[in-house]
């Protein structure tokens, strides 16, 4: 089992990569497919409307908003079915991939696609796409019109990145800490960062090779009430851990909190935080790019209320000059979401951009307060993260988790402490409750206190973990803030 003083953020040799390669590649039956030769030659061969990184680059040259969905089923005909559905409403293509192989049981993914077939329809909750292999996925983006992302949750996705690749995807999502903080409960951080450094690695190779490959970590983490600093600090950590590796073309993503002053702030935020540090660590060739997640958290039931809450984040993107959107569904309280329950979160969302783009920037003083806010809150941990990595951040991330400085709200790893708080405050932006161990200066943790005050005088009741609970089971019942059955008015 590694831990912090195993790894280190240094770039993987070609030596050592064509080692561990051999063993990944023998992990199940269709690494054997996997070459990255005759991957090089697909990727150069195809065409730039099937290139993520090219869509990004022109979405970004040209102001414009992407739109992605997310979406995958077991079998290659219906998932290719699936997405020639979605692509006239989107820009850029998902898939999504089943539970099995996020945790590498593909002799369960293997059974879960035949029981399927005998079936006649999914029963996975994603597309297999190691078990597929690289002729299935070639296949797969020869008949699809637009670039495809790879979006999993996967601690260990080495044979994912080979095949996928090799195949011709051209973005791949996570990251070793957020792929699994917020999804595994027993894999050591220092065994994913590390696994997750061959991912980045990979993809290093391919653009010495002349192919940009777009890598984005996964923004949102645990989706539930979590600070935007928090989710800022593992985005440039995995961030700076691919531009190490090689990867050139990156996207960092956030989840949508819901007040809107925050959202925004934090979209903003990110990307002049993300510029800093990898600028100060040397960094100065690379794309960047941002991802806005449409809410993650618990969705209501009733469709137009869904809508409601899809719209709110399309209109929080686009003031926020998102790059790209991640766009649900107003199904996602029952399930995985049909084809035109996809489609009808698409639509609404488009609307909204559309509606918003010439409206122009917007720009307050709650946002710029936000801002300021965010940017101090960040600046602190890292500070604290190279100090215990003595500069190395691999080796910091680590150590962090070990230590509180770094904590996700409701992760379920047994890497991360918990003991950072959030809560709402009286207007929805979420404040820290209970920092636990992470170091904050006093000035912000006075400023999170006088707003958590705030919406306690307004409800007329102690500030206390009840607020927390309240909050996480809002949204469900058509609320943002989790307030009393009878509270008096704000003031």
């Amino acid at each position: 089992m590694l831990d912090a003083m195993d790894i280190s953020n240094t770039r993987l040799d070609r030596t050592t990569v064509e080692a561990e390669r051999a063993e990944v590649l023998n992990t199940w039956r269709t690494g054997a497919e996997a070459c990255f030769k005759r991957g090089t030659a697909l990727q150069t061969a195809l065409p730039e409307e099937k290139r993520f990184s090219a869509a990004l680059a022109r979405a970004e040259a040209e102001g414009q908003t992407l739109l992605q969905p997310r979406a995958g089923v077991a079998l290659l005909r219906e998932h290719t079915e699936l997405l020639n559905g979605l692509a006239p409403y989107c820009d850029v293509l998902p898939t999504t991939v089943d539970a099995y192989t996020r945790h590498n049981r593909y002799a369960e993914a293997q059974a879960g696609i035949d029981r399927s077939r005998a079936a006649g329809t999914s029963l996975l909750n994603g597309f297999p796409a190691v078990n597929h292999g690289v002729d299935g996925c070639r296949r797969l983006i020869e008949d699809l019109p637009k670039p495809v992302q790879v979006r999993h949750g996967t601690p260990d996705a080495r044979l994912m990145a080979e095949i996928t690749l090799a195949a011709g995807f051209t973005s791949y999502e996570g990251g070793g800490i957020s792929y699994n903080i917020p999804y595994a409960k027993k894999v050591p951080l220092a065994q994913s960062i590390r696994h997750w450094q061959y991912c980045d690695r990979l993809v290093g190779l391919y653009e010495e090779a002349g192919i940009r490959i777009n890598r984005e970590p996964f923004g949102p983490l645990t989706g539930t009430l979590v600070p935007p600093f928090v989710s800022h600090v593992v985005a440039i950590l995995e961030g700076l851990l691919a531009l190490e590796q090689g990867v050139k073309c990156i996207t960092l993503g956030y989840g949508q909190a819901g007040n809107m002053a925050q959202d925004i702030a934090a979209l903003r935020s990110l990307r002049k935080v993300a510029h800093h540090y990898f600028l100060a660590a040397g960094h100065e060739d690379y794309q960047l790019t941002t991802v806005f997640h449409q809410w993650m958290g618990g969705f209501p039931e009733d469709e137009a209320k869904a809508t409601a809450v899809i719209c709110l984040g399309a209109m929080a993107a686009k003031y926020a000059r998102a790059t790209k959107i991640i766009v649900k569904t107003p199904h996602e309280a029952s399930g995985i979401p049909t084809l035109e329950a996809n489609q009808a979160g698409l639509l609404a969302t488009r609307q909204m951009v559309n509606m918003v783009s010439d409206q122009g920037q917007m720009n307050t003083t709650e946002i710029a307060q936000e801002v300021e806010m965010i940017e101090a809150e960040v600046h602190a941990v890292m500070r604290r993260i190279l100090k215990l990595g003595q500069g190395d951040i691999a080796r910091g991330a680590v150590l962090a988790f070990e230590a509180g400085v770094m904590d996700v709200p409701f992760a379920p790893a047994a890497a991360n402490a918990g003991r950072l708080t959030p809560v709402r405050d009286n207007f929805g932006a979420i404040r820290v409750f209970d920092q636990g161990d992470v170091p904050l200066p006093a000035d912000v943790i006075a400023f999170h206190r006088d707003k958590i005050a705030e919406r306690a005088r307004a409800e007329g009741r102690e500030a206390s973990f009840n607020m927390v609970v309240d909050d996480v089971n809002a949204i469900s019942a058509s609320k943002l803030i989790g307030r009393p059955s009878v509270a008096p008015s704000k003031t």
